[in-house]
């Protein structure tokens, strides 16, 4: 059995698409197992990046197997441009499979989504406006409908017509904004539906024969990061879903007692887009450095995401509550020509030292980072591609947020590119 979780030990953007993409060349089936198109990933081949939000990395293989799992959120005309974006960039779909158990995003659920954080001002959570959190919400309150209700035209007709009379009394009482169209609405979920059935079908079966039969190595990839999880994450400041590894369980239908390693994946800093906790954030100029060097702007969004050192606080957090067996350290290069580094190694609060990330957002907000500093390096180190090819000081640097996260570096990246992706330790994929 040989089967990998890929996810992020942060708050997401750590390079989860090109760790996957690395991986995906020995996989035989890649899986995405939660979230929408709120996050993306860009991946660089060959020189060329291309974007995904949906559609997991291993499509650009061939003859690899791309499930979009059930604990997914689809926004059907987002995917089916997302496919099409594929197609015009000289790949092919044939292997994609989507769940008939994931959830739809409706048009009310994106409304509702932007309604909600214009209403709440300055107290917004800062989600993506795609109607993600009111999908999985509509979910939970089993007013939801499934990519299996879209397919069948008289079962959807019936579960729209009464969700959609109460939405509108929500979008025009609550909000005082124009009701949706539920004919319009009916005729154009209907289209999508037909260019996407035969992608559809039962993908717990497809994921369970694959990983049953011995021979298929299956991957697994989230959106976001641990520091997001509704469960786990800085809550309120999440996202609706667990991208932390429980989630491919459920998201997946797959047994934990199917899921053999877990690979985190963390920048050489921290980044966060949207509001929130942010123990090591940098307002200076080192912190607009990093952002320019690493280019650190959303695949979806465009927001410029915030950035800070390394919070071995919060990785250890991400490797507790997912059972990570080894780290993937990206973006080493992006701290190249800095005089001096630092990495968070707890938290000061009330004069005393922390080494875990509270619940309790009052608590962090009194808390400060306390700092290990060492020296930097300013080689350019983009073509190592063993740990002996760095400079001491990035070696030593690299050792050290091994010690403090206590896991092992599994792999490290020196730039963008997948060539600049670098494995240290076995993965058994």
């Amino acid at each position: 059995m040989s089967t990998v979780v890929v996810v992020g030990t942060q708050w997401g953007d750590e390079g989860k698409g090109k760790i996957t993409d690395y991986l995906a060349e020995s996989a035989d089936v890649v899986a995405r197992y939660q979230g929408g198109n709120n996050a993306g990933h860009t991946i660089l081949i060959d020189g060329k990046k291309y974007k995904l939000s949906l559609i997991p990395s291993g499509v650009f293989y061939k003859e690899k197997t791309c499930v979009i799992g059930n604990g997914m959120v689809i926004n059907p005309e987002a995917l089916i441009q997302e496919i099409n974006y594929i197609h015009e960039n000289g790949f092919d779909t044939k292997n994609l499979v989507i769940s008939d158990r994931a959830h739809v995003i409706m048009p009310y659920h994106m409304l509702l989504d932007a309604l909600e954080e214009d209403r709440k001002g300055p107290n917004k959570i800062g989600t993506t406006r795609k109607g993600i959190g009111p999908a999985y919400m509509d979910k939970a309150a089993r007013n939801g409908i499934r990519i299996a209700d879209l397919m069948d035209a008289e079962e959807f007709e019936l579960r729209l017509r009464p969700l959609m009379e109460e939405k509108n009394q929500v979008i025009t009482q609550v909000y005082g904004a124009e009701p949706l169209d539920v004919e319009e609405i009916l005729v154009k979920y209907l289209e999508y539906a037909e260019v996407l059935r035969g992608y559809v079908t039962d993908t717990s079966v497809v994921l369970n024969d694959a990983i049953d039969n011995g021979e298929s190595k299956v991957l697994f990839e989230g959106a976001q990061g641990v520091m997001l999880d509704i469960d786990q994450g800085t809550y309120p400041f999440v996202t609706s879903s667990n991208p932390s590894a429980g989630g491919v369980c459920i998201g997946s239908g797959v047994g934990p007692s199917k899921i053999k390693q877990v690979i985190g994946v963390a920048k050489a800093y921290t980044t966060r887009v949207g509001d929130g906790p942010f123990p090591t954030e940098l307002n200076d100029a080192t912190g607009d450095y990093i952002r320019e060097t690493g280019h650190e702007y959303g695949t979806v969004t465009g927001r410029a995401r915030r950035v800070g050192w390394f919070d071995s606080v919060v990785v250890r957090h991400a490797r507790r509550v997912s059972g990570i067996t080894g780290l993937s350290l990206n973006s080493l290069d992006v701290l190249s020509g800095l005089e001096t580094v630092k990495i968070c190694t707890g938290y000061k609060f009330r004069g005393e030292i922390i080494t875990h990330y509270p619940a309790s957002l009052k608590m962090l907000a009194e808390c400060e980072a306390v700092y290990e500093e060492l020296p930097g390096w300013s080689e350019d180190i983009t073509s190592a591609k063993t740990l002996a090819d760095l400079p001491e000081n990035t070696r030593r640097y690299v050792e050290r947020v091994s010690e403090l996260t206590g896991i092992p570096i599994s792999i490290f990246s020196v730039g963008r590119n997948r060539e600049q992706t670098n494995q240290v330790l076995p993965i058994y994929i």
